[in-house]
């Protein structure tokens, strides 16, 4: 029966008993404990409340049931129930529908719907209260100075949040649900008149095809389905958890997509340099932005190449001139260099797992472990070379500088290629693992988009705003790459 009543919408009936028994097998109300029914007599007509515990504010339901006890007390007679109850049911967002189906899934998403006898149209109240925290600053996207407050698991909270920053008419929120089972709430938040209408139709297209059991992952899933990333490691759309990051995207013309139950909203369409910039950037002065992004653009490019460079000179001795004959270890020990420095890459990739893994209070005792085994010990023994542990360190602070956690761990496994290529084929490996490696990103093209533009194609102006964090007075334009319905950002006084 779960199958049989999928494949045809079901309508409610004017029988009460009947609608009873059907939602009655249908929700399981005497197996599930979370899910409830009160049955009143409201004006000589049988009414049932449907609930989820958990889900739904109590106050606010006590209030409506007070509200109803207390007209059915006065005596009054009306010919018209329905419209009675409907003017009594003390809350600001109040529907009807005739579909169970649609009864059911916003019950189950922490609405209430009521069930009057005679009618088959139930109203649908908005009661929910989603579990949760509060919103607090995102341990991934901290600011020395800025907004202390972060995205949620509470889909109507991130919407909150979204809207307090723009208070545009033309923001739109549309709401999809998607999952035959999980009906996850996917909210696809746009400002018209400034989003490509063309990309925000394909979006709301993709999720609409989505058709699994559900999206208890989020975030991930709805990424790998929209821009069908399949095993490319790299990110194909822009996470973050910070509201002002979010509304600054929308003012863009891009387009984000919040889903309930996660923290992070998804920004798209984007390209490779949207996951190298920081919102710290852009609460400093442009020339304090600018000295952040260019060290952090010096070290992520240093840590994508440092090892597999060293490991290129100190295994050809011939390629080094005079003056730095002292690049290189002075003992190369049993192990070859390219394992101690892929050891020394699994160790830490192992120590970030075990730090992500291990509770606060042992945090401290894990750090004293690795500096004792991979900074000492593995010396010691003979593992290792110091030489070694020196550039796999100074790989790895780079590649944590990363702002987007995703974009990190795609670039060490290119550096793993790039290692490899070094080992086996020496200065053409290197060479055409460089090339194999731009071509790919080249070829990477999420919603039709250039994963690298504007450096290719290049566009000098915005190019320009890439390397350096430019003042927002001079930032006139939008970025052509989410081709903006209105490219204007500030427009002249003297043309207003």
């Amino acid at each position: 029966m779960t199958q049989d009543y999928k494949k045809k919408e079901e309508k409610f009936s004017e029988s009460y008993t009947e609608n009873r028994e059907r939602l009655k097998d249908r929700l399981a109300l005497d197996i599930s404990f979370d899910v409830g029914v009160r049955d009143l007599t409201i004006l000589g007509k049988q009414i049932g409340i449907y609930y989820v515990t958990g889900l739904t504010d109590n106050e606010y339901l006590i209030e409506i049931l007070k509200e109803l006890m207390d007209l059915d007390a006065r005596g009054r007679k009306t010919s018209d129930v329905h419209k009675a109850i409907e003017n009594h049911l003390t809350h600001v967002q109040v529907e009807q529908t005739d579909s169970m189906d649609d009864a059911i899934t916003q019950m189950l998403s922490g609405l209430v719907f009521v069930l009057l006898e005679g009618s088959t149209n139930v109203f649908v109240v908005d009661v929910r209260n989603y579990p949760g925290r509060g919103p607090e600053e995102p341990d991934t996207e901290r600011v020395v100075r800025g907004a202390r407050d972060g995205y949620t698991e509470n889909i109507i909270m991130n919407t909150g949040l979204t809207r307090r920053r723009i208070r545009d008419e033309r923001l739109r929120h549309e709401i999809l649900q998607v999952g035959v089972r999980s009906k996850t709430d996917i909210c696809v938040s746009y400002i018209e008149g400034i989003a490509d209408p063309d990309l925000v139709n394909i979006v709301k297209k993709e999720l609409k095809a989505i058709n699994i059991d559900g999206i208890t992952m989020a975030d991930k899933v709805v990424e790998e389905y929209i821009v069908k990333q399949g095993y490319n490691p790299f990110p194909l759309v822009r996470y973050t958890e910070r509201p002002d990051v979010a509304a600054t995207h929308l003012l863009e013309g891009h387009i984000v997509l919040i889903v309930d139950t996660t923290p992070s909203v998804i920004i798209t369409p984007t390209t490779l340099f949207h996951h190298v910039q920081h919102a710290e950037e852009y609460r400093q002065s442009a020339a304090v932005g600018s000295f952040l992004r260019f060290m952090r653009f010096t070290g992520i490019m240093f840590s994508l190449f440092i090892l597999p460079f060293w490991l290129l000179l100190a295994t050809n001795q011939d390629l080094l001139p005079q003056s730095l004959e002292f690049i290189g270890p002075e003992e190369t020990k049993h192990i070859p260099i390219v394992l101690q420095i892929v050891f020394g890459e699994m160790g830490i990739e192992l120590l970030r797992m075990a730090a992500i893994h291990t509770p606060s209070p042992l945090a401290t005792a894990l750090g004293l472990v690795a500096a004792l085994l991979i900074g000492d010990m593995a010396v010691q023994v003979g593992y290792l070379t110091p030489e070694v542990i020196l550039y796999v360190s100074l790989g790895a602070i780079g590649m944590f500088a990363t702002p987007s956690y995703e974009l990190g761990v795609a670039l060490r496994m290119v550096r793993y290629l790039f290692l490899f290529s070094v080992a086996f084929f020496k200065v053409p490996g290197l060479v055409i693992a460089f090339l194999v490696f731009v071509l790919f990103l080249c070829s990477t093209k999420p919603f039709n988009k250039p994963y690298l533009w504007p450096f290719l194609p290049f566009s000098p102006p915005e190019m320009w705003q890439i390397l350096i964090r430019a003042t927002v007075p001079s930032l006139k334009w939008r970025p052509s790459i989410v081709n903006p319905q209105d490219k204007i950002r500030q427009k002249e006084e003297n043309s207003q």
